[in-house]
């Protein structure tokens, strides 16, 4: 391909994916040069499938057929829009009418009354979008949407991502035409080291550098590889950008490999995503097609192709080299270093390795240069971040913001707040690596430098926020659980040492610990992040000591009280009816798996602590507020 057929088809493409960004006569005006009336976006990522999504777009495909008006209106597929909360999401344009919630019952009165009539349904409307005087705005313009900056979400939810020509309608591989027909490798380097960015995947080590080393590294063979391997507990970043938008990937990726003189690549991404899989092996597929993978892309002499390899799932070969060894076929155990895989990575030789979200930032950056990306951001934490927003969160979901935006911001605004009017506690970043930040350090900003001092990280970017409902000693139990189970076993101090800290947690919880078992905690987790071999057994004590340094309260109350103030832990839980307010009406008698409850009709019942196996049935059941734990 050449670039003026890459300029054909983007000219060609354009302006019907424009329709899909601009929400005013313009966007009508456009929508009748296309030759489509409407535009119909369903959501296609993994969260809204699992909420039937696809019936939803098989019921629009039936009812437009059998309308008569399937020609008029184009029907896309999309990756994740962001709000997952309210999937499936189905949006209609020009109007940018934001259907939240969707069901095939409901796109038969969308088809009849909006697609044929004109008509906007607007109580299937997602609320925020209706102002009171009914007009509408676009999903883009309400509180989850308003203080993002989407970069390396830029398509996600805005073009099919199983078409390439979509990709390159929205500027796509013209990046790539730039870096390889007008810039040196060391320019690129320089472009991206200049920009400012730093490694999404976890660490935040400048991702410049990294190509800068690769680059210089001695010898003829080098290879780009992707960690798509994603694995921390209610992370969903990397997946929803192969799933909404894997050119951009595959774009970076080949930029990378003229930049620091590799022909190989490779992506190491879970079997567990299989709809990213499939879309990013139909993604590298057409890039072949269309001359920009594999031999002499776009004219210039360049020659680069990518495979993909599936891991199983474990944890642990997110870590680099841990990672490497299982693309070579070997058991995922992580290396010692040095020497770094810049250096000695992929088969022995040169290896750049950056993760899914880093790549999805590079095309962007040459395309509009180091200085536009720097503007963003911190001093010392540049450009965007995307979090999987999820816990005790109105909007779950996906989102983009710029470095430095403040815990208060993403909480209060973007998630639209805790549920159920209940007190923000913490916020857990990181994952199994990271810490929890607690309430009185809301107004943080979100940087790699305001995290780490907190006793967080940055990690990969799930956030999961705590209310007061939550137990911070059975939080830090979860993750200890996690890594004990994705301990590879290679080493000592986090094989054994992640199993003793359970061990320890689990004695507190249990209403057995003692005040020395706050001492040997302390100690454990000292000793495993100095000794351990890699990250996964040197951050395992994070989210402990975290909890330790905040909200040591919770502990004392476990040891020396045996309670658990947020009434969690199952063993330091007691169950009791308060006679005022019992009515005698046998609901929690009949309904207790244990026969632990006695009483007559119309007279207070009591509980037999001694027969009580503490499941909550009675407490759930009882509508008078009479059963309360203690």
């Amino acid at each position: 391909m050449t670039i003026e057929e890459l300029n054909k088809i983007k000219a060609a493409k354009a302006d019907i994916v424009k329709v899909r960004t601009i929400i005013a006569e313009e966007g009508e005006k456009l929508a009748k040069e296309t030759g489509y009336r409407k535009q119909v976006l369903v959501c296609g990522g993994t969260g809204c499938q699992s909420s039937h999504s696809m019936d939803v777009l098989k019921a629009l495909k039936d009812e437009l057929a059998a309308k008569g008006i399937a020609d008029e209106v184009l029907v896309v597929r999309t990756g994740c829009f962001g709000l997952c909360s309210l999937g499936p999401i189905v949006i209609v344009y020009p109007e940018g009418a934001f259907y939240a919630q969707a069901t095939p019952e409901g796109i038969k009165r969308i088809v009849d009354e909006h697609l044929v009539n004109g008509e906007i349904c607007k109580d299937l409307l997602y609320q925020e979008t209706v102002h009171e005087d009914g007009s509408i705005i676009s999903l883009y313009e309400t509180n989850f949407y308003r203080k993002q900056k989407r970069i390396a979400l830029r398509n996600c939810g805005v073009i099919d991502p199983e078409d390439i020509e979509e990709y390159i309608a929205t500027d796509g591989y013209q990046a790539l035409y730039k870096a390889l027909t007008s810039m040196t490798p060391d320019e690129v380097v320089k472009e991206v080291l200049d920009s400012g960015i730093r490694g999404r995947g976890g660490a935040g080590f400048p991702t410049g550098r990294k190509w800068m080393f690769t680059k210089d590294a001695p010898g003829d063979i080098k290879y780009v590889a992707c960690n798509a391997d994603e694995g921390d507990p209610g992370a969903f970043m990397d997946r929803s950008i192969l799933e909404g938008d894997p050119h951009a990937v595959i774009e970076a990726m080949t930029i990378a490999s003229y930049a620091v003189g590799a022909h190989q690549g490779y992506v190491y991404v879970r079997a567990e995503y299989p709809v990213a899989v499939n879309r990013l092996q139909i993604a590298l597929d057409q890039a072949r097609e269309y001359g920009l993978l594999g031999e002499n892309i776009l004219g210039t002499g360049h020659s680069f192709d990518i495979e993909i390899r599936l891991g199983a799932g474990a944890f642990v070969c997110g870590e680099e080299t841990a990672l490497l060894t299982s693309i070579e076929g070997n058991r995922g155990e992580p290396r010692p270093r040095p020497p770094f895989p810049a250096v000695k990575g992929l088969f022995g030789k040169p290896t750049l390795l950056n993760n899914v979200e880093t790549y999805a930032n590079i095309a962007q950056i040459i395309r509009n240069g180091a200085a536009w990306y720097a503007a963003m951001g911190t001093e010392k934490s540049k450009g965007t971040k995307v979090f999987a927003l999820g816990g005790k969160i109105t909007n779950v979901g996906l989102v983009e913001i710029p470095m430095g935006t403040t815990l208060r911001e993403i909480i209060e605004e973007i998630g639209g707040g805790i549920p159920d009017g209940k007190a923000f506690k913490a916020a857990q970043t990181g994952g199994p690596s990271g810490g929890c930040i607690p309430a009185q350090h809301i107004d943080t900003p979100i940087d790699y430098e305001s995290l780490s001092a907190l006793g967080s990280m940055m990690g990969s970017g799930g956030l999961i926020v705590m209310d007061e409902d939550n137990c911070m000693v059975d939080v830090s139990k979860f993750y200890l659980n996690f890594t004990v189970d994705e301990s590879c076993g290679k080493c000592t101090p986090c094989r054994v040492g992640t199993r003793k800290l359970l061990q320890l947690l689990e004695k507190i919880t249990d209403g057995k610990g003692e005040m020395e078992d706050l001492e040997k905690i302390q100690d454990l987790a000292t000793h495993m992040k100095s000794s351990s071999l890699c990250a996964l057994g040197q951050s395992a004590p994070n989210p402990v000591l975290s909890t330790l340094q905040y909200f040591g309260d919770e502990y004392l109350a476990h040891i020396k009280d045996k309670k658990c103030p947020a009434g969690v832990c199952k063993n330091l839980l007691q169950y009791e009816i308060i006679a005022d307010k019992c009515k005698g009406c046998t609901l929690c008698a009949r309904n207790c798996p244990a026969n632990a409850i006695t009483g007559t009709v119309k007279n207070p019942h009591v509980i037999d602590t001694t027969k009580c196996i503490k499941c909550g049935v009675c407490m759930n059941n009882c509508k008078f507020g009479a059963i309360i734990k203690k």
